[in-house]
């Protein structure tokens, strides 16, 4: 039994986590008003992170994880990058959707409560990332790297990106974003899965290098995206009067700002993985 990896401070950040979580579903569950696509959402993030975060404190606890067949690491920070996205989006989602104003009585307590609790989670995780967050010249386990953590993040919008499309079938310019985020959503997923399966040795050429191209052209990519978009997006289209958090408009807003943060999030990730060949290696 390893102890450590409950007395370390990655470890007291993934119980804190472990607690957070649950007590924010239980929360919410007692309240019995978590319906819908939004209600639905938040509850599987809660849960999913509670879940895949005690199996990763009992692994290590218990000192099995050398035996499975992935990179634990690179797993490891992953996960805990993807839990602190989806507990954020979920910290602000909840109490927008689910809390009205006024507010008062047990279950509105409850809910504040949960909301509290998954902010705190948040932060838990966010700990967790940082101190597991690979020192400069330490590549071991990419995906602890910067430009791994970025990975993450990509994809993980990338999936939000794909949650709000809707009516982009008429015109060209909005298939062709539909398509850039897919081919680089595809791409980026495939390079997380092979870092964690220790797939990487079977590429044909070295991973640093591969990293410059492909950030390179998906930022080409997705700078054409940020400009086609709202181009055709908003082109002779106002928004009603009665539009709501369904409405086409506010979808096509927020594929903007999102196709911009991972426009950011590519440019910074071909600045340090450019460093990481053209700097740091012999």
């Amino acid at each position: 039994v390893n102890l450590r990896a409950l007395t370390s401070w990655v470890g007291i950040a993934r119980l804190l986590a472990v607690l957070l979580s649950c007590l924010a579903f239980s929360l919410v569950a007692s309240t019995g008003d978590f319906g819908g696509p939004y209600g639905t959402w938040c509850m599987f993030s809660w849960c999913l992170c509670f879940a895949v975060t005690l199996l990763v404190l009992l692994l290590e606890l218990l000192e099995l994880y050398p035996a499975l067949p992935l990179s634990w690491d690179d797993f490891t920070s992953a996960f805990s990058m993807l839990a602190a996205l989806m507990i954020f989006t979920t910290s602000v989602v909840f109490p927008s959707t689910f809390i009205s104003s006024p507010c008062g009585g047990s279950k509105c307590a409850r809910q504040a409560v949960a909301t509290a609790a998954s902010c705190l989670c948040f932060l838990a995780y966010a700990l967790e990332v940082g101190l597991t967050r690979a020192k400069p010249g330490d590549i071991s386990s990419f995906l602890s790297t910067v430009p791994g953590l970025l990975k993450v993040f990509e994809t993980y919008v990338a999936c939000l990106i794909f949650s709000l499309l809707d009516g982009y079938a008429s015109k060209a310019g909005l298939q062709w974003c539909v398509a850039v985020y897919s081919i680089c959503f595809i791409i980026t997923l495939l390079i997380i899965i092979f870092t964690i399966g220790r797939c990487l040795s079977y590429m044909p050429c070295p991973l640093e290098k591969l990293l410059v191209g492909y950030n390179a052209l998906a930022f080409l990519m997705y700078l054409t995206a940020t400009i086609l978009w709202p181009l055709y997006s908003f082109r002779d289209s106002q928004r009603r009067e009665d539009c709501g958090k369904d409405c086409l408009w506010n979808k096509r807003l927020g594929v903007t700002f999102l196709t911009i943060f991972n426009l950011i999030a590519y440019l910074v990730d071909l600045v340090y993985s450019s460093r990481m060949v053209f700097i740091r290696a012999p």
